[in-house]
C-alpha cells in the first residue's frame, strides 16, 4: 500500500509513472482511466476524475442496454464522478511503473454516492453494521482455471480445445502445483507486492483449476482485494502468454469455480458469533445464530448477488462440491452453509456464490441478510448431518438467472436492504443478461439440431 507522501517520493524517483484510477461495473470488471502520475498529484488525487455515466448501465460488450432510470439516450449519457478513496492506493507491481487507486463513484452535481455503485452497496452494509457495533470480517476463497493457450489463441479456437495445465485432477497435488508455479508464484508475489496479502495457493478438483487465497479484512477491504486480485492475474495470464477464466462453470464434465465467502462479526473486540450456548454440536452465541438464520433465509432473494450469469447456475450439480440445496453443517462440504473454526475464529463458510460474482455485491448480499436475522432473531433450520445433496426435502437454490431474478425483483427484504432503486437497477441488469442469452444460437444447438432435426 502506498501514502500520497510515499507516491510522492517514487514519482520523483522515477519508479512509480502511472496511476490507474479505477471502479467496478455492474460485472465486477475494474472501469476507469491511466494517469500520468505527476499530473494525478497534482490534480486527481485532490479533485477526483470523472467517468461516463454508461459505464454502469452496459452489456458485456459495452453497448448501451436501453431500458435504465439511471443512464440512458434521453438523459445524454453524462458524467459520474469518480472520488479517490486514497486508502487503496497501491503499487501495481504486476504493471511496469504503476500504482493502481480505486474509487467511489459520485453524482457530479452534488457529491453525492450514486447508490446503484456496487461498492456504495457494499459501503452502506459495512455503514449499518457498525450502526450496531459490530465489524465484519470477511474472505473470498476464489477459484479460477489456467490454461497454456493465450487470450489470443484461446479466442481464436473459439474456447474450445484449450490445454489446461495438468492432465489429471489436481486437488492439493504439490507435484502438478509446483508445474503451475511457473504462473501461481508469480501471482502470489506481484499479490503481496500490491497490497493484497497471501495466505497461500492450492490445487482443485478440475483440469488446472486452481485457488490462491488471501487474508481476511473487514468486508469492504476484502472485495476490494478481491476486485484488485481478479484484474492481476487476468493481466498476468495474459503478459505471460497464458490464459485463465473466473467462470463459474467452464466445462460441463468438469467442476465448477466458486467464490466460498466466509463471514464473522467483531464488537467490542472479540468474535461476536464466539459464545457458550449450543447449536447443535456448536458453542455459539445467539448473534450467531441469527446471522445464520437471517443468511439462509434470504439466500434465495439476492441469489443474483452470488450468481449473476446464465452461466453460473449450470455449477450447482450434484456431487460436484457445489451446492444444490439450502441447508447448514458442520465442517460437511455438500451443504450451502459450513461452519468452521471455533471460539475466536468462529465463522460461517457460504459456498454458494460462484468465481463469476461482483465482489461487492455478493459480500453486501451476505451481510445485509445476516444483520437482518440478527434485527429479526431469525432461527437457522436445525443442523443437517449426512449427504445433503441427496436430501430431496430440503431447498433447493434457485436453478436459473430468470428464476433468481425474478426473486430478487419481488424480495421485500432486498427493497428494504438495499432500496428500490438498486433492485430495480439490477433486476433489469440480471433480466437484460438473461435476455442476450435467450436469443444467442449455441454451438449446443448447432451440434443437437444442424442435421438430425
Amino acid at each position: 500500500m502506498l501514502s500520497i507522501d510515499e507516491l510522492a517520493t517514487e514519482v520523483a524517483a522515477g519508479t512509480i509513472e502511472t496511476v490507474l484510477v479505477g471502479f467496478t461495473d455492474p460485472y465486477g470488471r475494474l472501469m476507469g482511466k491511466r494517469y500520468d502520475a505527476e499530473f494525478f498529484l497534482a490534480n486527481v488525487a485532490k479533485h477526483g476524475s470523472h467517468a461516463c455515466d454508461y459505464l454502469l448501465t452496459v452489456d458485456m460488450e459495452m453497448n448501451p442496454v436501453p431500458g435504465y432510470r439511471f443512464a440512458n439516450w434521453e438523459r445524454g449519457y453524462g458524467d459520474v464522478a469518480l472520488v479517490p478513496d486514497l486508502a487503496t492506493l497501491r503499487r501495481a507491481s504486476w504493471l511496469e511503473k504503476s500504482a493502481l487507486v480505486l474509487c467511489d463513484v459520485a453524482r457530479v452535481a452534488d457529491g453525492a454516492a450514486v447508490a446503484i455503485a456496487p461498492r456504495a452497496i457494499l459501503k452502506r452494509q459495512v455503514e449499518r453494521a457498525a450502526a450496531a457495533g459490530y465489524e465484519p470480517l470477511a474472505a473470498s476463497e476464489l477459484e479460477y482455471f489456467l490454461f497454456r493457450d493465450s487470450y489470443k489463441e484461446a479466442a481464436a479456437k473459439g474456447w474450445r480445445g484449450l490445454e489446461p495445465f495438468s492432465a489429471y485432477l489436481e486437488d492439493y497435488h504439490l507435484q502438478q502445483g509446483a508445474r503451475e508455479e511457473v504462473f501461481t508464484a508469480e501471482a502470489r508475489r506481484h499479490l503481496r507486492l500490491s497490497g493484497v496479502p497471501i495466505e497461500g495457493s492450492k490445487g482443485e478438483w478440475g483440469l488446472g483449476q486452481h485457488e490462491l487465497n488471501v487474508r481476511y479484512a473487514n468486508s469492504l477491504e476484502m472485495a476490494d482485494r478481491h476486485a484488485v486480485y481478479k484484474q492481476c492475474l487476468r493481466e498476468l495470464a495474459d503478459k505471460l502468454g497464458f490464459s485463465l477464466t473466473f467462470m463459474a462453470k467452464f466445462a460441463a464434465d468438469g467442476a465448477g469455480s466458486s467464490c466460498h465467502i466466509h463471514l464473522s462479526l467483531v464488537k467490542g473486540g472479540r468474535n461476536a458469533f464466539s459464545g457458550t450456548k449450543l447449536l447443535g454440536p456448536i458453542e455459539c452465541s445467539d448473534e450467531f445464530r441469527w446471522f445464520l438464520g437471517g443468511w439462509m433465509a434470504h439466500t434465495s432473494d439476492v441469489m443474483v448477488f452470488y450468481a449473476p450469469t446464465v452461466n453460473s447456475y449450470k455449477r450447482y450439480q450434484s456431487a460436484s462440491w457445489a451446492p444444490t440445496r439450502l441447508a447448514w453443517s458442520s465442517d460437511n462440504r455438500t451443504g450451502g452453509f459450513r461452519v468452521v473454526g471455533k471460539g475466536p475464529s468462529l465463522r460461517i463458510e457460504c459456498r454458494i456464490p460462484g468465481a463469476d460474482c461482483n465482489p461487492y455485491l455478493a459480500h453486501a448480499a451476505a451481510l445485509a441478510s445476516g444483520l437482518e436475522g440478527i434485527e429479526k432473531r431469525i432461527e437457522p433450520p436445525p443442523i443437517f448431518t449426512g449427504d445433503i445433496y441427496a436430501a430431496e426435502q430440503l431447498p433447493r437454490v434457485p436453478s436459473s438467472l430468470r428464476e433468481a431474478t425474478e426473486r430478487f425483483e419481488q424480495s421485500e427484504f432486498a427493497k428494504r436492504a438495499f432500496g428500490a432503486e438498486v433492485v430495480e437497477h439490477y433486476a433489469h441488469f440480471y433480466r437484460s443478461e438473461q435476455e442476450a442469452y435467450d436469443k444467442a444460437v449455441t454451438d449446443w444447438e448447432r451440434q443437437r439440431y444442424f442435421e438430425r432435426i
